[in-house]
């Protein structure tokens, strides 16, 4: 069996590597903090989270996957609750706050169980890799150093601030990209999956049990039709293998 060369881009963050749970843990940590700094104003875990999340969302839809955007909503949010309670805002506070949040990109990159195998499978298949990811390049540099990536993708690694549709097309117009058999494979219906069928390509939406509220948004019937929804990446090989093989 032959198989007709796909072109696969691939999301980052939580479609290779661990990227929400870093977060969920430190905002573990944070509502611990909050919980005890406003104990005698009595907020609840579910209203600090619920307010923490509307600003955070705010914040990327505005200024795009910045890094300072995760420790800015947590100074946001205890700022918001000090008003609501007419509690003065410390400055050390703040500032531990600024640091946990930053703390998040300190924490050691972990692969996806199948990250290897299914790049190796696919590269060994003769399909044309591509990385598409989302933040700040040192951040993101440092993720793809570590995880040893440029063995798969080569120069084909593109970092962009904000992952939209003009993103998405741009990437597409640097490339000779043949749209029917381009594929984007993330698990953000927001960055990866609208902007995919928006532009015409293939789309691979790896559907994770715990995903952040940003990424998620309701698409449209007709775009759920064109969408090929996955639990693990260890199904990505035989969903492209299945669209690229034709017999001699």
């Amino acid at each position: 069996m032959k198989y007709t060369t796909q072109q696969v881009i691939f999301d980052l963050d939580d479609t290779l590597v661990h990227c929400n749970k870093y977060f969920d843990l430190i905002l573990g940590q944070y509502f611990e903090l909050m919980t005890d700094w406003f104990n005698e104003f009595g907020p609840s875990t579910s209203e600090l989270r619920s307010k923490q999340i509307e600003i955070d969302v705010d914040t990327v839809n505005t200024s795009g996957l910045a890094s300072d955007n995760f420790p800015k909503s947590l100074i946001a949010t205890y700022r918001y609750f000090c008003a609501k309670y007419n509690r003065p805002t410390d400055r050390f506070q703040e500032q531990q706050l600024h640091k946990l949040g930053l703390s998040v990109y300190d924490q050691e990159i972990e692969a996806y169980p199948g990250m290897v195998e299914t790049l190796d499978t696919l590269k060994q298949e003769g399909h044309h890799l591509f990385l598409y990811t989302g933040g700040d390049d040192t951040i993101q540099q440092r993720k793809i150093e570590q995880m040893k990536l440029d063995a798969y993708f080569d120069d084909r690694i593109y970092i962009r601030k904000h992952k939209n549709v003009e993103a998405l097309e741009n990437i597409l117009a640097t490339q000779s990209f043949d749209r029917k058999r381009t594929w984007m494979i993330g698990n953000s219906l927001r960055t990866d999956v609208l902007p995919a069928v928006t532009a015409g390509i293939n789309s691979i939406y790896l559907k994770q049990q715990y995903e952040w509220s940003y990424n998620l948004i309701e698409l449209e019937q007709e775009m759920q039709q064109a969408v090929m929804t996955i639990s693990s990446i260890h199904e990505v090989p035989p969903v492209i293998r299945s669209a690229a093989k034709f017999k001699n």
